[in-house]
């Protein structure tokens, strides 16, 4: 009979896994079929609650991908288009970003806008400490003071540079044109298209039953270096399964319609000088180094993950921990599994 080619993946995955002493849930499914579903670790330390593969975790920086997906779904409704001007939305709100912003520059991180979490400029991310208090940041409209504090960096569409700050900017655009509040409208536009039942955007100091609480690295919880409720920039809680359900509505165009898919995964221009080989960055979402995988990829105090499509081998996969580190070992593996099967 012959070997299934992802038994010495999944068999590695496991390996590591233990070894490290995993937190989190892992989901692995190959054309179609589970081939792993493993839990690890303690939801809720203090009060020694398992993790299960149905717990609910948080997301970091995976939430960009929703966040560019409900602001593609006004575009492909007509309420906004890829050359849309920040100001022209929010006026002199936002005095210091260049007039010439567009929403693609945003969703494509080549804005140049200030950042108000330069992630070069922190050695870990357990070190990071937002200086407002975090219990009121419950919206966009409450970063707006923050974002005024960082002037433009670069003139507009000149370089790619990852930034938390458009994407909080892209959360003010979603309101401004919707008038509608962004958590709704992300989960009217994405959520809810993709059956993504068990996703959605918690209070940090409410969580409710299910859903796995942050660990820095000393065994304190984030709940003070995180906003209260996550927003355009990361923030939202999923699990496993719903984002394997997340990849199989993105590629059938069950979000937005497929030629905005093509747009939203394939490199712009930021990478264009990119060396062979290297992951790139679409609009909103991340290309794997092979060329052909679609990824989201998160790292908070307490958060990491790591998940993704390959759509020629069939391969859906999502890691997701209660910390910063433990999902990036096991993504070396899985990209490296891509890598050689693609080859």
């Amino acid at each position: 009979m012959p070997t299934d080619p992802t038994d010495a993946l999944v068999a590695e995955l496991c390996d590591t896994a233990e070894q490290n002493q995993f937190s989190g849930v892992i989901v692995v499914d190959h054309e179609g079929r589970s081939v792993l579903e493993l839990a690890a670790g303690m939801a809720d330390r203090a009060e020694a609650r398992p993790m299960t593969v149905r717990t609910r975790l948080a997301t970091a920086s995976g939430t960009k991908g929703f966040t560019a997906l409900a602001v593609v779904s006004l575009i492909e409704e007509g309420l906004l288009a890829f050359d849309t001007s920040l100001r022209g939305l929010v006026g002199d709100d936002l005095p210091h970003v260049d007039s010439a912003v567009t929403i693609e520059h945003l969703l494509g991180h080549t804005s140049g806008v200030g950042d108000y979490l330069n992630e070069d400029e922190i050695a870990s991310s357990d070190d990071y400490v937002l200086d407002v208090p975090v219990h009121v940041l419950e919206g966009p409209e409450d970063f707006v003071p923050i974002l005024n504090r960082y002037r433009q960096t670069d003139p507009p569409g000149t370089r790619f540079t990852y930034n938390n700050s458009g994407y909080i900017m892209l959360a003010l655009i979603i309101e401004r044109a919707s008038g509608q509040p962004y958590h709704d409208e992300v989960r009217r536009r994405v959520f809810e298209p993709a059956a993504m039942t068990e996703t959605d955007f918690l209070r940090s100091d409410r969580l409710p039953a299910g859903t796995a609480l942050g660990y820095l690295g000393d065994g304190r919880t984030n709940v003070f270096h995180l906003p209260v409720i996550g927003t355009g920039d990361g923030g939202a809680y999923t699990t496993g399964g719903d984002m394997l359900r997340f990849w199989d509505a993105l590629i059938a165009g069950r979000i937005v319609d497929r030629p905005f898919v093509e747009r939203m995964t394939t490199p712009n221009q930021g990478f264009a000088s990119q060396e062979p080989g290297a992951s790139s960055y679409g609009l909103g979402f991340w290309i794997g180094a092979d060329g052909t995988t679609v990824q989201l990829v998160g790292e908070d105090a307490g958060v990491s993950l790591h998940s993704g499509i390959n759509p020629i081998s069939g391969l859906r996969y999502c890691m997701i921990a209660n910390n910063a580190d433990d999902v990036w070992p096991l993504a070396r593996i899985i990209n490296r599994h891509i890598q050689q099967s693609d080859g």
